[in-house]
């Protein structure tokens, strides 16, 4: 069945995550992370997932910003900086992130072919509406899907059915891009035909299901989806 739909995880995917901090660390008052602010941001990255996953688990869902704040909080720690400025200042580049220099292209061409295009996140809605505000990309999509109106983080069945609740159109022709392995193969269990962005190259995850493709960056998107 051909592809109708192209769905995009956002952070990481659509988004770097690892902007903020490197927008914090190239200002003079912020010296104190100029040379690790990499490592930081990987850290800030990984417990974010991490406690979403021991939120989901353990039946204690909270929002993505809350999940988020806890994140950068144990990163900043571990990273041995502190202070409320920095915070404040991290979080709120957070709300700003910068989209991957191919991604509006992308967009454009899939709507151009009238495939329909969507964001389907953990992060909450109000987060994602600056994100995709910041970007300049709302206009090439056509709806934006947060797990906040289910109550639970990905690689929930229940996150994906979102999609064909939304667009009423079956798995078969869906499109699903991520640049989290576990959530392209959670993604391939349930049906999508799926993509993994693998910038960072790094190993495939041992899971029971594997992404279909695998990609170096976001540009052979509109090939996949047949256009």
């Amino acid at each position: 069945m051909a592809i109708t739909t192209c769905v995009f995880d956002a952070y990481g995917t659509l988004f770097d995550v690892t902007s903020a901090a490197r927008m914090a660390a190239a200002r003079p008052e912020n010296s104190e992370i100029s040379e690790n602010w990499a490592k930081l941001a990987n850290d800030w990255r990984l417990k974010q997932l991490q406690y979403s996953w021991l939120r989901t688990i353990t039946d204690t869902h909270t929002d993505f910003w809350q999940v988020t704040q806890d994140g950068l909080d144990w990163a900043m720690e571990a990273n041995g900086v502190s202070g409320v400025r920095l915070r404040t200042e991290l979080l709120e580049l957070y709300w700003n992130l910068k989209a991957y220099s191919e991604v509006s292209k992308m967009l454009e061409s899939l709507r151009a072919a009238g495939l329909k295009t969507a964001i389907l996140s953990n992060g909450s809605p109000d987060m994602l509406e600056g994100a995709v505000s910041s970007a300049g990309i709302g206009d090439s999509l056509d709806a934006v899907l947060s797990v906040e109106s289910i109550g639970i983080f990905k690689p929930d069945r229940r996150v994906y059915d979102l999609v064909g609740r939304h667009f009423n159109c079956t798995s078969e022709e869906v499109l699903f891009v991520s640049s989290n392995g576990w959530d392209a193969a959670g993604a391939a269990g349930y049906g999508f035909t799926t993509a993994w962005v693998n910038r960072a190259g790094e190993p495939l995850d041992r899971l029971s299901w594997f992404p279909h493709h695998e990609l170096k960056d976001l540009t052979e998107i509109p090939n996949l989806a047949g256009v």
